[in-house]
């Protein structure tokens, strides 16, 4: 056999040749890649324990009471009307006249609601919900309007002796007895059930003493469990809600906001103030106001004037949202991974010092591994503790890790101070939310540029020497 056969055999393997650098940009790209399946599993998996720590809030709510949505009084009074029934009879169109009943609602010309939270924090395993217990009191006066013939009702067909006094509470569960009505200075007997269209339904009602000649002035309070947040539908005239709680982080939504609410680490006062003007609404309809869309974030989406209800929110939320943060952190990974393969990259193609591909794919391993230890920290510890303690483990692992792929101590503490970096800017990022396109931009743009200067002697394409023996 000749030497130049001997020199390809299995025993003896040929030379092998340095990939270009611009295989091993495409190998660090494919690994990069690779790393978006476990990015999103973790996505997953934060996901479900939101989804977890959802059911447990509903659990703890359960016996309790939900988000509430209430309402002031809404006085309706039955009418009579008369209308044409058309009908078709042997071939012949006949007519008769018919009296049917039907509804007038009618809003309070004036209302004042006061409304104090008491908060207090409920757990379940390591999931906590905020409940609050609500004292709401307040007063409305009802006057019979003036102009009922310019909606096509004869004050004389009314019925103020059939008057029914109703009140929304959207989750009757949280009702406590010691509620209490008054009607003109008499106590007023309610009953459950029959409240406005508004909150679906649900609250209570009751039969005042009113013949409609004199103004009605009701008085009420009750006693009201919930959960997170409570919000008020105004109606009709003036509307006036002032809100107190020892709750130190309110958050206000809706179609309406307070007037410079007072905001302290004791707790919070706001007023709401709302005219009749801002509402679009007449004291009297003929049809009753349907619920309005009440969502986690976007409280009033009706449009005024229509048949929606319109209403203002106070929510009592924790100051951090631990998932929210943790999502978003999970969406920079990619920019981690990024820029330490980056630097790794350099090291190869720049300083010579060979980073194969398993050691890109630990690597990025470890980096992913960040995310998870986040989420488990942070549902115990708290965001803050458990990201000094993530970041901690992995920037130290893998600059321990870096010292033997970079083949020196002084290169993995480069690493190391770039992981660090890299992490301070992330919780940076996430606690600056409105600032985080700008400065991920512009660190985008310094990385890009840093790249260009220290490759702009490379030749990408080519091909290095043979390794020597």
């Amino acid at each position: 056999m000749s030497n130049a056969e001997q020199s390809f055999s299995y025993e003896d393997p040929p030379e092998r040749k340095h990939r270009s650098p611009g295989m091993k940009l495409l190998f660090a790209l494919l690994v990069a890649g690779a790393l978006a399946v476990p990015l999103m599993m973790v996505y997953a998996l934060v996901w479900d324990r939101q989804d977890q720590s959802r059911n447990a809030h509903q659990t703890i709510t359960q016996g309790w009471g939900g988000a509430q949505l209430i309402t002031g009084p809404v006085l309706v009074i039955p009418y009579t009307q008369t209308i044409t029934e058309n009908s078709v009879v042997d071939g012949k169109q006949t007519s008769k006249l018919s009296n049917v009943t039907r509804e007038l609602y009618l809003s309070p010309v004036e209302q004042a609601v006061a409304t104090a939270l008491d908060p207090q924090v409920r757990q379940k395993s390591i999931y906590a919900s905020v409940l609050y217990n609500a004292a709401v009191t307040g007063t409305a006066r009802f006057a019979m309007p003036e102009d009922l013939e310019r909606q096509g009702i004869d004050p004389a067909s009314l019925m103020p002796a059939r008057a029914e006094l109703r009140f929304g509470v959207s989750d009757p569960r949280g009702l406590q007895s010691d509620s209490k009505v008054t009607a003109n200075g008499e106590v007023l007997a309610t009953r459950p059930g029959g409240g406005p269209l508004a909150t679906g339904g649900a609250g209570f009602h009751g039969f005042p003493d009113w013949d409609g000649s004199a103004p009605l002035n009701v008085g009420w309070s009750y006693g009201l469990r919930g959960s997170e947040t409570i919000s008020l539908v105004p109606r009709g005239g003036n509307t006036e809600w002032q809100v107190t709680s020892a709750w130190p982080h309110p958050s206000f939504s809706g179609g309406f906001l307070p007037g410079d609410p007072a905001i302290s680490d004791d707790g919070f006062n706001a007023g709401f103030a709302i005219p009749d003007l801002a509402l679009g609404q007449g004291l009297a309809m003929t049809s009753d106001l349907e619920a309005p869309f009440v969502g986690p974030e976007t409280v009033d989406i009706a449009a005024p004037g229509g048949s929606q209800a319109r209403v203002a929110t106070i929510g009592l939320v924790e100051p951090v949202d631990l998932y929210s943060r943790i999502d978003r952190s999970v969406k920079y990974g990619f920019l981690i991974i990024g820029f330490t393969f980056l630097t790794f990259l350099m090291f190869d193609v720049v300083a010579g010092v060979a980073v194969a591909a398993a050691e890109y794919l630990l690597t990025g391993a470890g980096l992913v591994l960040f995310f998870v230890l986040l989420l488990a920290f942070a549902e115990v510890t708290g965001f803050t503790i458990a990201y000094l303690v993530a970041s901690a483990a992995i920037v130290g692992l893998l600059t321990a890790y870096s010292a033997s792929v970079l083949k020196s101590w002084k290169r993995a503490r480069v690493m190391g101070g770039l992981l660090a970096g890299l992490y301070a800017l992330l919780f940076v990022l996430l606690s600056l939310e409105a600032w985080s396109l700008l400065i991920g931009s512009l660190l985008l743009f310094a990385a890009l540029a840093g790249v260009m200067y220290a490759t702009r002697n490379i030749d990408w394409s080519g091909v290095g020497r043979p390794v020597q023996a």
